[in-house]
């Protein structure tokens, strides 16, 4: 375990983001622009949808009482929906009333002063479900061993990313429109969006740069504050070290937040 000298950036979702860690994935290019200023640590979970996220957030956010001995979160972004949105009898389903009220819990466990893992300096973002491509969807699982039916429609993932924007309204949270972002990129025909996807469900790195983009510009709209270009590095840049008294001018500066 390193020291806490740097603060971090925490993505958490599902296997959307999970894969941000894939060649030109947004939490790889996140990460590069971001290094020496705040860590940014990947909590995707291949396959999880927001009921089964709460008991794991509330393991990954440190407590109050451990607070002063680990990194502070100074960002956190919640990518759930894509599973959610499966429809019945797929284990994955989360009704959509329920969907909002847990993403509003999540939200909660950090702003909610009665919360053990209350952390009034994190922002978090929310990010909407992208689209799904169920020509593409339906290709893949039909083509398994042995088939399976199509688990998600066009229309209903629609409606969890519109949830995520009722409740970022509702809690005065920022939301990154990825629903529409891609569907516009795709010229709002579903069979296009196969430029951004190569299983209709998970994003390629075409997706991914448009999610990339539209979180730095989202950041710099939202929390500007937090913008990698106006953070200074934790530890000086090599040409401006004391070079007469080096460690005097090797000290970890701390970001305020």
């Amino acid at each position: 375990m390193t020291a806490n000298v740097l603060d971090a950036i925490v993505l958490f979702g599902d296997s959307i983001t999970q894969g941000g860690w894939e060649p030109h994935g947004f939490s790889q290019r996140l990460a590069y622009v971001y290094a020496r200023k705040l860590d940014v640590i990947n909590r995707g979970l291949s396959g999880y949808n927001t009921e089964w996220a709460i008991p794991v957030f509330e393991q990954i956010i440190a407590k109050k009482s451990e607070r002063p001995y680990v990194p502070r979160v100074a960002l956190l972004t919640i990518w759930f929906g894509a599973n959610d949105a499966c429809i019945p009898p797929s284990p994955q389903h989360v009704p959509l009333p329920k969907y909002k009220a847990n993403l509003t819990h999540l939200i909660q466990i950090i702003k909610s002063p009665s919360s053990e893992h209350h952390s009034p300096e994190t922002q978090i973002l929310l990010i909407t479900p992208p689209p799904i491509n169920t020509y593409q969807r339906g290709a893949d699982l039909a083509s398994r061993t042995p088939p399976q039916a199509l688990d998600r429609k066009f229309a209903i993932t629609r409606s969890y990313a519109d949830a995520v924007k009722d409740v970022g309204k509702n809690e005065g949270i920022p939301v990154l429109d990825v629903w529409t972002a891609l569907f516009e990129a795709a010229g709002r025909d579903e069979k296009q969006l196969e430029k951004f996807s190569d299983d209709g469900l998970h994003l390629n790195a075409a997706g991914y740069t448009i999610v990339f983009h539209l979180l730095i510009d989202t950041i710099q709209k939202e929390l500007p504050g937090l913008h990698y270009e106006h953070l200074p590095q934790v530890f000086s840049p090599w040409a401006e070290i004391n070079l007469e008294d080096p460690r005097s001018s090797l000290n970890a500066r701390r970001l305020e937040l």
